[in-house]
């Protein structure tokens, strides 16, 4: 990955006129530090968001990407040693701050990248205040729809290896062949096994975050860690970009507003959901 993508890797003068050529959509990833099983490192979630987030500016073209938010709301994860957790509280203040800075230099969208599912329903919650922080000039889009993203990795993985049950979204096949893609080296295949084989209902996920997931799955795996490949999660990888550019760019109208300001236009407008969490 090139670094004039990266934005704290750039100069001050190389972001300005970064900005002035039009690139002024910013990505923010939002991972987590926190167990992944036997067999993951812990930054499994923080990795993922910055990879996905330079995926994610690549295709779109104007984008850059801000410094990934690496530790989330982990809280159902702290039974397990070096898990790191933010309160609520405390992730929506630096979304807030990371907001309010873009908009200041200039960033116009402002895109965010739960790429741990702890993330996915706070992001959701703070959208408007987001907005509402940073004014009718700048548009702040989360995506939001978890149940989307398991699918497209069920998906992937019934494809390439038939083995699609085994996606429980969290250390699973899914997650641990991601990890494969991108450091083999820290991925520890002989302690991959099974975690709670069961459909994530309602009634599991409320126990998950009331309880902690050590209360559902003593090894912390939700789904099953075996039959990792990096082909699958290549596919994962890539797809997955492919859906958050979709979303994004039916969410602000990117296109359109490419088009509106080679003309001399404004800026996307407002409106869109942000879809389930």
């Amino acid at each position: 990955m090139q670094d004039a993508l990266i934005l704290e890797r750039m100069t001050s003068p190389e972001v300005r006129a970064a900005l002035d050529a039009g690139r002024n959509v910013a990505v923010v990833a939002c991972g987590a530090v926190e167990q992944h099983g036997p067999h993951l490192p812990l930054f499994m979630d923080a990795e993922h968001g910055s990879r996905l987030a330079e995926e994610v500016a690549r295709r779109l073209g104007n984008a850059l990407v801000a410094p990934t938010i690496r530790v989330g709301c982990s809280e159902h994860h702290m039974r397990f040693a070096g898990s790191l957790s933010l309160r609520v509280e405390t992730f929506e203040a630096i979304c807030h701050d990371y907001c309010v800075s873009l908009a200041r230099h200039g960033f116009r969208c402002i895109y965010f990248i739960p790429s741990h599912g702890g993330n996915f329903a706070p992001l959701a919650d703070m959208l408007d205040r987001l907005n509402a922080a940073v004014g009718p000039e700048v548009r702040v889009v989360a995506f939001t729809d978890l149940t989307a993203q398991i699918e497209l990795w069920r998906r992937i993985v019934q494809e390439e290896a038939g083995l699609g049950s085994r996606v429980g979204g969290h250390a699973d096949i899914a997650e641990g062949s991601i990890m494969l893609a991108m450091h083999p080296e820290l991925v520890h295949e002989a302690d991959a096994e099974p975690g709670y084989p069961g459909p994530l209902t309602p009634e599991v996920i409320e126990r998950v975050f009331q309880e902690g997931i050590g209360a559902v799955s003593p090894n912390g795996i939700l789904g099953d860690a075996r039959g990792l490949s990096e082909e699958i999660g290549r596919r994962c990888i890539a797809e997955t970009a492919e859906l958050l550019v979709d979303y994004f760019r039916q969410s602000t109208g990117t296109d359109a507003a490419r088009r509106d300001h080679a003309r001399g236009g404004g800026v996307p407008p407002r409106g869109g959901g942000s879809g389930k969490h």
